[in-house]
């Protein structure tokens, strides 16, 4: 599962891409990230400082019918302020898997999104 990261004020997000089959949609899910272990067996990649955390915000893009609007769910039984620029970069995260769907779908190829 891919995952973008983004550091602002000190704080580190991630941005997780898979695919929801009970939903039938792509999700992007939007994270605290948390930090990646040293080394060893879960992390062979000692470059990698950051993991995705648990998701706070899912956005749900169908990818079988156009028609369908993604939705957004909201995650969290404590309130949580997202930063304007951490929340755009995650809308832009989903705008763009939007686009990828419909051209995939327009192209009937809807397995080559991700």
């Amino acid at each position: 599962m891919p995952w973008e990261l983004r550091e602002h004020a000190g704080r580190h997000y991630a941005v997780l891409f898979h695919y929801a089959l009970p939903d039938d949609a792509w999700a992007v899910e939007l994270s605290e990230a948390v930090p990646a272990p040293a080394t060893g067996a879960e992390n062979p990649n000692a470059a990698v400082t950051h993991l995705p955390g648990a998701a706070f915000l899912v956005a749900l893009v169908p990818d079988e019918d156009p028609n369908l609007q993604p939705t957004v769910r909201v995650y969290s039984p404590d309130e949580r302020v997202v930063p304007y620029e951490v929340m755009r970069w995650f809308m832009e995260q989903v705008a763009d898997q939007v686009e990828r769907c419909r051209i995939a779908f327009e192209q009937g190829e809807p397995e080559a999104v991700e």
